[in-house]
């Protein structure tokens, strides 16, 4: 029996599956952490899109930022920030709100950027205030690409997240690092499999949403 077929057999034991260590709470609490780490991170991240691509003001700033928060190790941040505040949920959520934000503030500065500006002068010239064009034209056409900003962000948020075990949260990773710990491979391959199910459900939850979306900007 090789690693996958343990792998499978192991997700698909009753034994694993119930109680607050069980494979549904654990799957739960991953998509718990990537939906608050995603709302935070398009708290801050779409307003600041917005304004940047409606002003055309700090573009530059806004790219680099962004590029350093790439780059930055999310296993690193969630240790500082645990070093700093403890374990717990605290830590591993900074470093997966850095993670999300450089997508979704391009998903919200990209698609105001993309809209033609003769639409966004027709708008001016009806007499629309710098609010209306913003509210009712510029993230009306723009929100196809934040959507699809967002949607980056998720399925990186959601592969990372497994970093929250590592500072004493829940999450699939417990099942990755218990595995690891133990040299128990098939359970480290079947968390990793539950986290690619969670991410391939959410791509098409994000694509259902795009497909709507632009059908329904197409109607109107």
């Amino acid at each position: 029996m090789n690693y996958f077929t343990e792998a499978i057999a192991w997700i698909f034991d009753p034994a694993n599956a119930g109680g607050s260590g069980g494979i549904w709470a654990r799957c739960i609490e991953h998509i718990l952490y990537t939906v608050l780490s995603v709302t935070l991170a398009c708290l801050v991240a779409i307003p600041l899109g917005y304004l940047v691509g409606h002003t055309g003001r700090g573009r530059g700033l806004v790219v680099v930022s962004s590029g350093a928060a790439r780059a930055l190790p999310s296993l690193g941040v969630v240790t500082l920030v645990a070093l700093i505040l403890g374990v717990g949920l605290i830590a591993p959520v900074v470093a997966l709100v850095l993670l999300a934000i450089p997508s979704v503030l391009a998903g919200a500065y990209a698609g105001i950027e993309a809209i033609d500006h003769r639409t966004i002068d027709a708008a001016r010239a009806m007499g629309m205030s710098e609010w209306q064009v913003l509210t009712r034209v510029e993230i009306p056409l723009g929100l196809l690409l934040l959507l699809g900003g967002t949607r980056s962000a998720t399925l990186q948020v959601v592969a990372t997240a497994t970093l929250a075990a590592y500072v004493g949260a829940g999450g699939l990773g417990r099942f990755l690092f218990l595995g690891l710990k133990t040299q128990d491979y098939p359970q480290m391959l079947a968390a990793a499999m539950l986290v690619v199910a969670i991410a391939l459900v959410m791509e098409g939850v994000f694509e259902i949403g795009e497909r709507v979306l632009a059908r329904r900007l197409h109607i109107n």
